[in-house]
């Protein structure tokens, strides 16, 4: 295949020591073993393509992999350098790692959906409704009424009460006492 040479990857000894015990684990992400074996392979000096074929994966994914890697140089030989391999291997778990992704920006405030609650505390009577409870489409109408919010599915109010839930005890109360 032909093309520009890739930069190549020179991985130090603790380096590779680090990125060789993560593919020997017996628990680890298939995706992080995945990334490991690519890095591992393309310091070999093969190119994307070559790289892809011998581990099954597109060599596009090579390349964003051996580019994340090599971003990342001068902060693993700072780290090596200074700290222990814990530290070394932390941050190789970070380089491996998925970064965030921005996702949609969000259609409610925290202050709208703190008064969203506060609706859901009060008695559905004291604002004409002829119900004994909540239900999330009957709140989703008062919250509207109200001017909280323009417009709000029964599914997103049901989603906001949902979350405030404590969450029970791992353990038995019971078995405590």
């Amino acid at each position: 295949m032909s093309g520009p040479q890739p930069k190549r990857i020179d991985l130090t000894p603790r380096q590779r020591g680090v990125l060789e015990k993560i593919t020997r684990r017996e628990t680890c992400h298939q995706r992080d073993l995945r990334r490991a074996k690519i890095i591992l392979v393309a310091s070999r000096g093969l190119n994307n393509h070559q790289t892809g074929v011998q581990l099954g994966v597109d060599r596009d994914s090579v390349r964003l992999w051996r580019e994340r890697w090599l971003a990342a140089k001068e902060l693993l030989v700072l780290v090596e350098q200074e700290e222990e391999d814990d530290a070394l291997e932390s941050l190789i778990w970070i380089i491996l790692a998925d970064e965030p992704r921005p996702g949609g920006p969000a259609t409610f405030s925290p202050e709208q959906v703190c008064q969203i609650i506060a609706v859901a505390c009060e008695s559905p009577s004291k604002s004409g409704r002829p119900v004994t409870h909540w239900t999330p489409k009957e709140l989703a109408g008062e919250v509207i009424k109200r001017g909280i919010v323009e417009s709000i599915s029964s599914r997103s109010v049901g989603r906001f009460l949902k979350r405030g839930r404590p969450q029970t005890s791992p353990k038995s109360i019971l078995a405590e006492q």
